[in-house]
């Protein structure tokens, strides 16, 4: 699922291409893409996007609103948003304009005209038999904030409010992170790294921190997610983002498992639980122990190691 480091990439390449310009046609194929009827898709179609921003993992795009709001109506219910929530598989493509929706993977088009760039169509795919990408057009700003899940922006907020968010509940470090309502944007492979890199255990109890842990994992979260944003940027440049992954090769450990911690060469290890999995270094996060797999300790149960060393030993 694209995160925060991700959506930045998007939203940047996207500004100069769709701030300004007029969407003339939005074009859905995908029949599970389009989750509301009112306003409908023909609100936006012929308005100019007036400006962009980032909700949690979610890209709204704000429209021009000639619906001149009476003195009734409050100012929270004047603009027209698209809510786009790209979920695991969705992907954004820029093409020259009119382009074909693809078959298999399309998912939608949208037609710009007059941008700083040039006219171009976005397109939306996503892979897989899951359809779970998400449009929503919404009026107001009071509609638009029932997407909004609550999270703290992770790389602005300061100590205080970032350890608010984690003592809220005593729970697992990587479900904090990950979850929306404490922290903006933040999802199963940047919270890999972010704790690998602040030398924590995916699993420990968030009321367990000390003081240094609890600064050491606040300093880490900030310094990581913005060192990806201008990573990011700079792959990218002027271009547009089309090579958005969860894996990616200089990842320290999301998604290496078995191969060498980039630290101390251990082979990274993994907690598989549904569809996803937790990718951890047990030197630098778990002093040395091994995490109990769901499904691969229950079926070894004695022969299972409970450390690097009896797992390197075997």
């Amino acid at each position: 699922m694209p995160e925060l480091p991700d959506i930045e990439d998007y939203l940047a390449a996207l500004r100069p291409r769709v701030v300004g310009a007029r969407l003339e046609r939005l074009r859905i194929t995908g029949f599970s893409l389009l989750k509301t009827f009112d306003p409908p898709v023909s609100a936006v179609e012929g308005r100019r996007v007036i400006g962009l921003r980032r909700l949690g993992k979610r890209i709204v795009f704000a429209f021009e609103d000639d619906a001149a709001p009476s003195d009734a109506v409050a100012d929270a219910d004047a603009g027209l948003f698209a809510v786009l929530h790209l979920m695991i598989a969705g992907r954004l493509r820029w093409r020259e304009p009119g382009a074909k929706v693809p078959g298999k993977v399309g998912m939608a088009a949208f037609d710009f005209t007059g941008g700083e760039l040039g006219d171009g169509t976005l397109v939306l795919t996503e892979a897989g038999t899951k359809k779970r990408a998400s449009l929503h057009l919404v009026r107001g700003e009071s509609a638009l904030q029932e997407h909004d899940r609550g999270g703290v922006d992770p790389i602005t907020v300061d100590l205080a409010g970032f350890a608010e968010q984690l003592r809220l509940e005593n729970r697992t470090l990587k479900r904090a992170l990950t979850d929306p309502r404490r922290f903006s944007g933040i999802g199963n492979a940047f919270s890999d790294e972010i704790l690998h890199a602040a030398h924590l255990s995916p699993v420990k109890r968030t009321h367990q921190l000390t003081e240094e842990e609890l600064a050491r994992l606040h300093a880490t979260t900030s310094e990581i997610l913005q060192r990806w944003v201008a990573r990011l940027r700079e792959a990218t440049g002027d271009g547009f983002p089309d090579h958005v992954t969860a894996f990616r090769p200089d990842f320290a450990v999301h998604g290496r498992y078995g191969e060498p911690c980039p630290v101390c060469a251990t082979p990274v290890q993994r907690i598989r639980y549904a569809d996803n999995e937790t990718n951890y270094c047990p030197r630098c996060q778990t002093e040395g122990k091994l995490l109990a797999d769901r499904g691969l300790s229950r079926i070894l149960k004695d022969d299972w190691p409970k450390t690097v060393d009896q797992l390197e030993g075997a």
